[in-house]
């Protein structure tokens, strides 16, 4: 799909033709100039760097990651931590109580919900079906739906529905991520380097500085490489990932009690707004959000889709189908790049045949730029479009469309060569 992103242009090559541009060369009747050979190469783009911050900056981004993770066991092996200890003791007890009362009206609540049971909706609606047996209904978002057996072992489906919540929560939080900062750059709230998700990736491959909220110099690890910001998320994320390990006593230590399980902890640090005090509409909150979450997985597959094949992000790609939905939608999309793939390799034939009635020489110099000639089947890139109209005696015809997608290049509007 890197074919289809049109921001895959780099700087050189855009840089060149706009100078060719500029100078008139690439406008209506420019005649095609002579080829020069030659045998040295030179580099097309800069070499990317990692880091490029000091590795001052770096130390400090290392040391702030580490920060939570080792306060938390800091405080835990010091005399505030056997303190707090001691206190979560005394109330221990009476927490307990509470808990086991929560759970026991919680599990009434589930028996006169219309989400829980045998009366629960199903996947199928009022299709006869035989629906697995193992699925009884007790967790929530159970529709009855296991058409793979995957839940049959009581052990893996517990595991598997862990893992479902675990994955809808970080899929809604992301697809906030995705889309807040798209929309109040086309708004004008705020104006970020790159607003798009994906191409907030790509920017990072690319080595550059991304500030966050568009404040300028306030970018923390942004100014780090990719290998700088996955060493900084194991480190962030290490202590997290070490509680859910253990469970909901981690917190114990310094001095929390969580009256949950481990997929719904409660307490201040997990529900601040206390929205599991009425254990009936707790228990329907639950249906509602890994509803939400396994749409926002669903949402993310599109999101995936639609940045590989319009490499635009998801809410421009909403108002193009808003304003133009009959030339904006899937359909459309799928036939332009079938559209592209033609002339793709049909200009790539012509091309074909031209290079073979040129010199057998292997490299083609271009005012700086140096290129291998490329061989049968090879996609061209910038520079082979730039030595191909700059070529003698090109075919009319030829030299036209050769002229047209150095044109498409430079706006931006042709993007079905893959370009260095």
């Amino acid at each position: 799909m890197a074919m289809l992103q049109q921001s895959s242009i780099s700087s050189s090559s855009s840089t060149f033709f706009r100078s060719f541009l500029s100078s008139g060369l690439l406008s209506k009747g420019a005649a095609p100039k002579s080829l020069n050979i030659y045998t040295n190469s030179q580099p097309l783009a800069k070499p990317y760097r990692a880091c490029k911050a000091s590795w001052q900056e770096l130390v400090g981004v290392l040391i702030f990651s580490a920060v939570p993770f080792t306060a938390v066991k800091a405080i835990a092996n010091s005399p505030l931590g056997e303190l707090l200890q001691r206190r979560l003791e005394e109330k221990k007890k009476d927490a307990i109580d509470n808990s086991s009362n929560f759970k026991a009206l919680a599990q009434m609540a589930r028996k006169d919900s219309l989400w829980y049971g045998e009366k629960r909706p199903r996947w199928l609606g009022p299709i006869s079906y035989d629906y697995p047996s193992y699925l009884t209904g007790e967790l929530p978002g159970d529709y009855g739906f296991d058409i793979a057996g995957l839940s049959r072992d009581p052990v893996a489906f517990q595991k598997y529905f862990n893992f479902e919540i675990l994955h809808a929560r970080w899929a809604m939080l992301a697809a906030l991520g995705a889309l807040i900062p798209e929309l109040l750059d086309l708004v004008g709230a705020f104006h970020f380097v790159e607003p798009v998700w994906w191409k907030v990736g790509y920017s990072k491959l690319k080595g550059d500085t991304l500030d966050y909220l568009g404040i300028p110099g306030l970018h923390l690890a942004g100014s780090q490489g990719v290998v700088v910001i996955a060493i900084c998320q194991a480190l962030l994320m290490v202590g997290p990932e070490y509680a859910r390990y253990c469970g909901i006593e981690a917190l114990e230590p310094l001095g929390i009690y969580l009256p949950g399980d481990i997929n719904y902890p409660g307490g201040a640090l997990f529900d601040p707004l206390n929205l599991s005090k009425d254990p009936v509409s707790f228990e329907d909150l639950k249906v509602k959000e890994i509803k939400n979450g396994r749409l926002a997985m669903i949402a993310w597959l599109g999101f995936y889709t639609q940045a590989a094949l319009t490499g635009k992000g998801p809410v421009q790609n909403l108002l193009d189908h808003i304003l133009d939905p009959f030339h904006n939608n899937l359909l459309s999309i799928l036939k332009s790049i079938w559209e592209r793939e033609a002339d793709l390799s049909a200009f790539q034939d012509e091309i074909d045949a031209y290079w073979a009635k040129l010199s057998s020489a292997s490299t083609v110099q271009v005012g700086e730029i140096v290129k291998v000639r490329p061989s049968k089947g090879q996609h061209l890139d910038a520079t082979h479009i730039c030595a191909l109209w700059r070529a003698k005696d090109m075919p009319k015809k030829l030299l036209v469309k050769v002229q047209a997608k150095a044109q498409g290049i430079v706006q931006g509007k042709w993007f079905g060569l893959p370009l260095g």
